[in-house]
């Protein structure tokens, strides 16, 4: 592979892990924790960037006008990084408002300036924030791969059907979905 690639991990906050909150994703996403944590491991000996990009909402955020409940409240503890992922204090932590990790939080400029050329995407929720942030590194002139099993959403279902559409698309190979370990295989 002649890319250099950055991994950006979606959306793995505390509030979607407290089993009080009682989301369907959250035993999803509990399961591609270590498939993830395999993943930084293998970025960091190859001294390959990895970024963690989360939801940091503002208390009366717009988007919990609709059915979307407050959660991720930007400074509070539930919109801290999972404490399971091996999150390194060489990472970088990019706090988002919106969906894609794209949205007012500088990544592109960072990116740039490390000549990253590919954007791994891991995390929550494939349909939505994973989703985005693929496609927003399309939109910047980055290559994107949806890394499967280092990604889930509400149910096993949306998470397949979601991707089933990328699989074959017209942007191949500009981007692309793949397990994670034939995306460690080209890196």
């Amino acid at each position: 592979m002649t890319e250099k690639p950055a991994l950006l991990i979606i959306d793995m906050v505390e509030d979607y892990f407290k089993d009080e909150n009682h989301y369907p994703i959250t035993p999803l996403a509990r399961k591609i924790i270590p498939v993830i944590n395999l993943l930084i491991k293998e970025f960091r000996k190859k001294n390959f960037p990895v970024i963690f990009s989360t939801d940091a909402f503002a208390e009366d955020d717009f988007l919990f006008t609709g059915k979307m409940h407050p959660h991720a409240i930007k400074g509070s503890k539930g919109a801290q990084v999972v404490a399971d992922l091996d999150m390194a204090p060489e990472d970088l932590w990019l706090p988002k408002p919106r969906f894609s990790a794209f949205f007012d939080t500088g990544l592109e400029k960072i990116l740039r300036d490390q000549q990253i050329t590919l954007c791994a995407v891991a995390g929550i929720a494939t349909n939505f924030c994973v989703l985005a942030t693929a496609m927003d590194a399309i939109c910047h002139n980055f290559k994107a791969v949806i890394v499967d099993d280092c990604s889930t959403a509400f149910s096993e279902t949306m998470h397949a059907q979601c991707l089933d559409l990328y699989r074959k698309n017209p942007l191949y190979p500009l981007f692309r979905v793949m397990n994670s370990e034939d995306f460690v295989s080209e890196i």
